[in-house]
């Protein structure tokens, strides 16, 4: 579990996560948090040898920060979990049988849901191509980055799932070498779906399996910096991943794009963050 200024809702999570009866270690590294939280959450779990903290003394980015932590676990199974998930006490059983029970499952991820328990469109995915991701962007028909259907309560096989909450073996994760340091933040979940299917197994979403996802907790105090994060995130993906990269006109295109849109959003991000 990686925080950064997190707030509030990191105690929740920690909570939620420390009261499951599976044999578990808790890792949470804190990326440079001023608020306060990792510390407090130590000192009320000091006598739970589940906890580890771990303080980096700046802000490493969300995939080195899992990476560290990872180098630290010793369990058979790693679970990313967003500090802003509240798990309830059966979804970490049922996703670890279901890791156990499909020997291609290289990467599990769950259904994550507003405080209504409106599914988030981020819990199933394709790869953001260049098409798709224009589709989704102008709202053309045709194939969008989110599929667009009703997520059944069943296990499907996905192109992506949510970053927010994802179950692997660790034998997988070290074998990707975990997540790919060069995203500081946003669209290093995707490509590390994309890196295990590209190795020919499987990232299933448990459609029945509903975690509440505060969203955006450690980001809506600073938008221009993780968006950003982000823009750069999908240019990375896009020379990575995207066959249509190949064509240097079409590349420049692109990356002249992505920074106009983060451009333009800037002034509505500033006004939202003075108005809160």
């Amino acid at each position: 579990m990686v925080s950064a200024d997190s707030g509030p809702t990191l105690r929740e999570c920690v909570r939620c996560v420390l009261a499951s009866t599976v044999s578990l270690e808790l890792i949470l590294i804190d990326n440079a948090s001023r608020d306060g939280v990792p510390a407090a959450i130590e000192r009320a779990y000091a006598h739970d040898a589940r906890l580890k903290v771990i303080y980096n003394h700046r802000n490493l980015g969300f995939g080195p920060a899992v990476n560290l932590a990872a180098k630290q676990a010793n369990g058979p199974a790693l679970l990313v979990l967003n500090p802003d998930c509240v798990l309830r006490e059966d979804d970490l059983p049922r996703l670890l049988a279901l890791l156990a029970s499909r020997p291609k499952a290289g990467l599990i991820g769950a259904v994550v849901c507003d405080a209504d328990g409106r599914p988030d469109p981020a819990s199933w995915r394709r790869d953001p191509l260049l098409q798709r991701s224009l589709n989704s962007m102008f709202d053309r028909p045709g194939e969008k980055v989110n599929v667009e259907r009703e997520i059944p309560a069943e296990v499907i096989e996905a192109e992506a799932v949510s970053g927010a909450v994802m179950l692997l073996p660790r034998a997988m994760f070290q074998r990707l070498g975990g997540f790919d340091e060069d995203y500081f933040l946003h669209c290093e979940d995707l490509d590390l779906c994309r890196r295990v299917r590209d190795l020919g197994y499987q990232v299933l979403l448990a459609g029945d399996i509903r975690v509440k996802h505060g969203k955006g907790s450690s980001s809506r105090h600073r938008p221009v910096f993780v968006s950003r994060y982000k823009h750069r995130g999908m240019w990375r993906w896009f020379r990575q991943h995207d066959p249509s990269a190949r064509k240097p006109w079409l590349a420049a295109a692109v990356w002249l794009g992505i920074w106009t849109h983060f451009l333009l959003q800037i002034p509505g991000q500033l006004w939202r963050l003075l108005r809160r």
